[in-house]
């Protein structure tokens, strides 16, 4: 006796139904930030004119995200696009924005970082974007670290701390122009000689403002 598999699990949801869910789930992100925001007395509501619509077009890149391929890209992309614009509605209809501004910097990092899926075969493609990618994550946390500054969390005095951050970048640009050398590529060595200046003079830049040298 044959079983139909799709009857035995349940089917599974169409385009509609996809969209249906996406734009589920962006209504309830913004009924649980309203709520919360009365809740608390801190409700702006015409920060709902910024709140709906990138939620909204956070929703338009659900259904395109699942879907696999280029359009899952243009999804991410949308999503992305669409996060970013409500977050900025929240931080407004709860009024922090005084203090959440370096979400701006994180989260935009976190999703250029997050196109690191979509990796090319090559390797040296491979490797252009894998740096982006790691220097987006560096900036990310570049962005937590202004948060806790911002929020009183942390303090580091006159110290030129954002040079860690900078010689950072420098060992990711080192490191992963490096990593060519192991592949047989075509302008292998011109690839590698490119990575190294930049890195070279980011660390020494970072290095100077981290220890406070004049020169």
């Amino acid at each position: 006796m044959s079983v139909d598999v799709e009857t035995a699990v349940g089917r599974r949801p169409g385009p509609a139904g996809k969209w249906l869910t996406s734009l589920a789930a962006a209504g309830f992100a913004v009924v649980v930030v309203t709520v919360t925001a009365q809740t608390i007395d801190k409700f702006h509501w015409w920060a709902g004119f910024i709140l709906v619509p990138g939620a909204l077009i956070a929703a338009s890149g659900g259904p395109l995200l699942v879907r696999g391929g280029g359009r899952a890209f243009v999804g991410y992309l949308l999503a992305c696009v669409g996060g970013l614009v409500f977050a900025v509605g929240a931080m407004l209809m709860f009024g922090v924005i005084a203090k959440g501004w370096p979400f701006m910097i994180t989260l935009p990092a976190l999703a250029i970082a997050g196109t690191y899926y979509w990796r090319s075969a090559d390797p040296l493609p491979r490797a252009f974007h894998r740096t982006v990618a790691m220097l987006a994550l560096n900036t990310a946390a570049l962005g937590v670290t202004f948060l806790l500054l911002v929020n009183d969390v942390l303090d580091f005095g006159d110290t030129g701390w954002w040079g860690g951050f900078m010689m950072v970048g420098g060992a990711i640009i080192l490191g992963n122009g490096l990593e060519l050398l192991r592949h047989r590529i075509v302008y292998r060595a011109q690839a590698v000689t490119l990575a190294v200046g930049p890195a070279v003079i980011a660390f020494l830049l970072g290095l100077r403002f981290l220890r406070d040298w004049p020169f």
